[in-house]
């Protein structure tokens, strides 16, 4: 089902140099560009470093800025998108991740935004190398995820609305959409709430079986608010990948303690290991 039928790829190996590479993009972003808040300058200029990180892989990359409104007036956001296109008619597998900190916390977002932004500019680098021939991908590093209040039509998510409105206008066919959120931190075990696509969660399931690694992904209970929300919402299949839930809570979530010591690159590695797999469609 689903991957397995629509994306061709070659040798698609998440390698430790891929990890190391993501964890050292991830740490640039973090020790240059905080905060990197929504509509402000230093997330501007968070959005200017991830284009060059993806574009020194080979990949193409471009911004897309967009107006939002927000509880604190209107706000110019960018998301960062790198595409591989197959042809006009093939499907999209969609890729998200936010790289905004939290407004008005004192949070550098290291696991929260950092982590899973270093791994899709590898996963760049690695699609570059190994092009799809029939699936479209685009990976997308979206602005605004983090509320600023609380979430609602206007507040959170900005980023990922604005990315599945414009597919929706575009009528873009969409296989699948995998959001990926704070999958760096140590002894990671990564949680699929259940606000998901049934199909796509018993995907992630049978990837880790096939990986071995069953004991570190969880299906939750929980139904999460995540950049993933807005493509289910539209209509399109969409899961949520990420290393926390209410069972595993991470201590430094949203803290000063979101640091750069707190990122792993065996955490990555594996967090690689199991997005290129499924990319791969041994999901099947």
């Amino acid at each position: 089902m689903f991957l397995g039928s629509c994306l061709v790829l070659g040798a698609l190996v998440f390698s430790p140099a891929e990890a190391k590479a993501a964890h050292a993009c991830a740490a640039g972003l973090v020790e240059s560009h905080t905060p990197r808040d929504a509509g402000t300058p230093g997330g501007r200029r968070a959005a200017y470093y991830l284009l060059d990180a993806v574009s020194s892989t080979g990949a193409d990359a471009v911004l897309d800025r967009f107006e939002a409104e927000t509880p604190r007036g209107r706000k110019t956001m960018v998301n960062v998108e790198s595409a591989f296109v197959v042809s006009d008619e093939a499907e999209w597998i969609i890729l998200l991740s936010h790289y905004d900190t939290k407004p008005g916390v004192d949070c550098p977002g290291a696991d929260d935004g950092a982590s899973t932004s270093g791994l899709l500019v590898s996963l760049a680098g690695l699609l570059y190398r190994n092009r799809p021939t029939a699936c479209n991908v685009l990976l997308a590093w979206v602005d605004g995820e983090e509320c600023m209040e609380s979430y609602g039509e206007n507040d959170g998510l900005w980023g990922s609305r604005h990315l599945a409105a414009k597919m929706k206008a575009r009528g873009a066919k969409v296989r699948a959409v995998l959001c990926l959120d704070m999958l760096g931190g140590k002894d990671l075990v990564v949680s699929v709430p259940k606000n998901g696509h049934a199909g796509l969660r018993r995907a992630v399931a049978r990837v880790a079986r096939h990986l071995g690694k069953s004991d570190r992904v969880r299906s939750a209970r929980d139904t999460l608010i995540d950049d993933h929300v807005p493509f289910l919402e539209a209509g399109y299949r969409a899961v949520d990948l990420i290393g926390m839930s209410s069972a595993r809570p991470l201590p430094y979530w949203h803290t000063p303690h979101d640091t750069v010591d707190k990122l792993s690159e065996e955490s990555l590695l594996f967090a690689g290991e199991l997005v290129t797999t499924l990319l791969g469609g041994l999901a099947r």
